[in-house]
């Protein structure tokens, strides 16, 4: 992953501040006791004493530190208030470094626009781990080591202890927590992949699915229960019976000119894989790349991957194929859409 360039730190209170720049002729003096620029005859000595203007200059300089102002834009920081009720799995205490501020496009290149909370939206968001971080299976055994190649981040996620939140599985988890925290739990439905649809609201109100080979039936067996607890037992039940034939199904088949955040790459199979765009961007010749994220097998931490070439992380969307570290190349007809 490409690292940001953070800006240089000011001087601690109570170092010497070693940082006044004098007007004239290009050369720094300090504030402190210092001898007379030798490229700056006009300006009067420093040595023993202060020149009046340095006083405001250094309280700026070293009270900087002190003054409560935000992180640096891509370092890990508390969630705030909004995030926390946006992202609604994480603790309250969680550190995050959001997407957007943690992965910058690559020279020449700006995001392109995004509808107002759409699911494009809020996956720039999506809360990382900081970095060096590695991938973890459920098991808690490391998968990718922190400085992989083929690795630019961690998301901020959970994946649970059983082996369920593989790749078709992770691009569900995240579509349902943005519809979760976005109030359109109504619309909460996933396809197994016989066909059936495990809708949210049903099983809320206490059905459950009772399969049987390829037959489903819904039948009456708990309470109802709509907590958080038991969305994610809801996510564990999809998780079983869905997979990458059952995104493979889904009507909506943008165009690669339409490519957008929150669309996904999926070949179905057994094994199959999917891959989700997280964001793209795109320069003044119309060209595009995009972040792409994945989970995998088995169940592990979602990641966002890096193309590793001239454009960082972002993988390059000009040619016929979509070429990603872990599978094969992904047809343009395999992009799908919620």
């Amino acid at each position: 992953m490409r690292e940001l360039q953070a800006h240089e730190r000011p001087p601690t209170r109570g170092a010497t501040c070693r940082a006044a720049l004098t007007p004239g002729d290009g050369c720094f003096v300090s504030a402190f006791d210092c001898p007379p620029c030798p490229s700056s005859s006009s300006l009067p000595a420093t040595e023993g004493r202060f020149r009046p203007w340095t006083w405001t200059l250094l309280w700026a300089l070293c009270l900087l530190p002190m003054s409560g102002g935000a992180a640096e834009e891509g370092q890990p920081r508390p969630a705030t208030k909004e995030e926390l009720a946006r992202y609604t799995w994480l603790p309250a205490q969680a550190v995050v470094r959001p997407l957007e501020a943690a992965v910058a496009p690559p020279e020449g290149y700006t995001r392109v626009p995004v509808v107002k909370g759409s699911f494009g939206a809020w996956l720039r968001g999506l809360p990382l781990r900081p970095e060096g971080t590695p991938v973890l299976s459920h098991q808690g055994g490391r998968i990718l080591a922190a400085g992989d190649a083929r690795l630019a981040a961690v998301a901020e996620l959970d994946v649970g202890t059983a082996n369920l939140q593989q790749c078709a599985d992770s691009v569900i988890r995240l579509h349902a927590e943005w519809r979760w925290a976005s109030g359109a739990r109504e619309r909460l439905a996933y396809r197994f992949t016989s066909g059936h649809l495990a809708q949210w609201p049903r099983y809320a109100e206490g059905d459950r699915a009772r399969v049987s080979g390829s037959k489903v039936t819904w039948v009456r067996g708990a309470a109802p229960d709509a907590s958080r607890a038991s969305f994610r037992a809801w996510l564990d039940l999809v998780f079983t019976y869905a997979g990458t034939h059952s995104l493979e199904s889904l009507k909506g088949r943008p165009s690669r000119e339409d490519v957008r955040p929150g669309d996904f790459f999926v070949l179905g199979g057994s094994p199959g894989h999917a891959v989700l765009v997280l964001d793209v961007a795109a320069n003044a010749k119309g060209e595009k790349v995009a972040l792409l994220g994945q989970g995998f097998m088995p169940a592990q931490d979602f990641h966002v991957l890096s193309a590793g070439g001239d454009t960082g992380p972002w993988f390059p969307l000009e040619g016929e194929d979509v070429v990603t570290p872990f599978w094969k190349p992904f047809p343009w007809s395999s992009l799908r859409r919620f």
